[in-house]
């Protein structure tokens, strides 16, 4: 049963945490793993480089509407990187996924 990877980037650990906690909360993401990157873009014509916290949330495909107007209520930046894959796992780990989300 195929469900949704989002990826997304933050200013901070404090941040990547916040909104972790809150996606968790609400239950739209069934897990999140944060970890630091560094990250080189544009922006606004010039060439940036800064350290950045990444985090990977796990949903259902019936959450991918609401867990990405979520996050982007949550989040600092002004255009904020909300990437999502569609995946596979084993099925236990599927099926936790559907277990511990509530689509509405």
């Amino acid at each position: 049963m195929p469900f949704l990877v989002f990826y997304t980037t933050h200013p901070d650990k404090s941040t990547a945490e916040q909104i972790a906690q809150q996606m968790l909360k609400l239950k739209l993401a069934a897990c999140a793993n944060i970890f630091p990157i560094q990250s080189t873009f544009w922006w606004q014509t010039e060439l940036h480089q800064d350290s950045e916290w990444a985090c990977i949330l796990k949903t259902t495909l019936a959450l991918e509407d609401l867990l990405e107007q979520a996050i982007k209520e949550a989040h600092p930046y002004q255009t904020p990187c909300i990437l999502r894959f569609e995946a596979r796992a084993n099925i236990q780990y599927e099926d936790w996924i559907y277990s511990s989300v509530q689509p509405t």
